[in-house]
């Protein structure tokens, strides 16, 4: 699933191409994705401006002259900017084309992914109100988590991926992060004193930003919207290494399940 390096990634590799731009039209291909596709949307988005591009947790923001199109990428979207002359591909479900003939396409195999309008101020949607902290943002420092884990009675790697506390640290980048930090992903949050809190937001910046850097982890459908994959993937440390030498001590990387996904940790360097 692509998580928040991977949508930031998108969303730089696609603002050189859309920003400012008028859209011309929109092409529907499948409307049934995680919620439905609005059936007026070509008649809303024809003529806007597109002013801005921003990301909210993984959640695309194009802010256009009366509104903003929000988009998910889902399970396994992606977006590509491509020519007129490209052919079609089976999971290619909407198409935006600019007026400058270059188009904008989502391409979404499982489904899961999300393309919706928003008249309103965006930060209400429901989709977006509810959310947590942005991880790189100035806010996000070691007394501002502590706080928000002063209560959690659960283990520290599910509240990293809780999206009311903290926004975008999926699956990869929390085992990541913590093995950075040197805590274990049972650790209680609560239990998580204010300098080990200081550590571990400084892993969770370093690791997502290394991760932009490096144009974000492919693993299964996800591409750069130049169709080359990410190159994180490259550099775990202990995601997906089960059973393989710590790089850092030499001790063998231990999985275990949390909350129905797999967690990967170092039981020397990890306490």
């Amino acid at each position: 699933m692509p998580e928040l390096p991977e949508v930031e990634v998108t969303r730089q590799g696609i603002v050189p191409h859309l920003l400012n731009q008028h859209i011309a039209s929109v092409v529907v291909r499948n409307s049934h994705l995680r919620w439905p596709i609005p059936d007026d949307l070509n008649e809303i988005l024809v003529g806007q401006e597109i002013v801005a591009i921003a990301r909210r947790a993984k959640y695309l923001l194009f802010i256009c002259s009366t509104g903003t199109l929000i988009i998910h990428l889902g399970m396994s979207g992606s977006l590509r900017m491509v020519l007129a002359q490209h052919p079609v591909q089976k999971h290619d479900h909407f198409d935006l084309v600019l007026a400058n003939g270059a188009i904008l396409r989502f391409r979404d195999p499982r489904r899961f992914g999300a393309i919706l309008w928003s008249s309103e101020e965006i930060m209400r949607h429901p989709l977006l109100a509810q959310l947590g902290v942005e991880p790189l943002c100035a806010s996000f420092d070691g007394k501002c988590l502590h706080t928000k884990l002063r209560q959690r009675n659960t283990s520290i790697k599910e509240a990293l991926m809780n999206n009311r506390i903290v926004v975008g640290i999926g699956n990869i980048y929390a085992n990541e992060a913590l093995f950075h930090a040197g805590v274990h992903p049972r650790t209680l949050a609560s239990k998580l004193s204010l300098s080990r809190c200081d550590k571990l937001v400084s892993a969770i910046k370093t690791t997502l930003q290394t991760a932009i850097e490096a144009g974000g982890s492919s693993l299964r459908d996800f591409v750069k919207t130049d169709g080359n994959p990410g190159y994180f993937q490259q550099q775990y440390w202990v995601y997906g290494r089960a059973n393989q030498p710590c790089r850092s001590c030499g001790s063998k990387i231990e999985k275990m399940r949390q909350g129905q996904r797999s967690s990967f940790y170092c039981p020397k360097c990890q306490k």
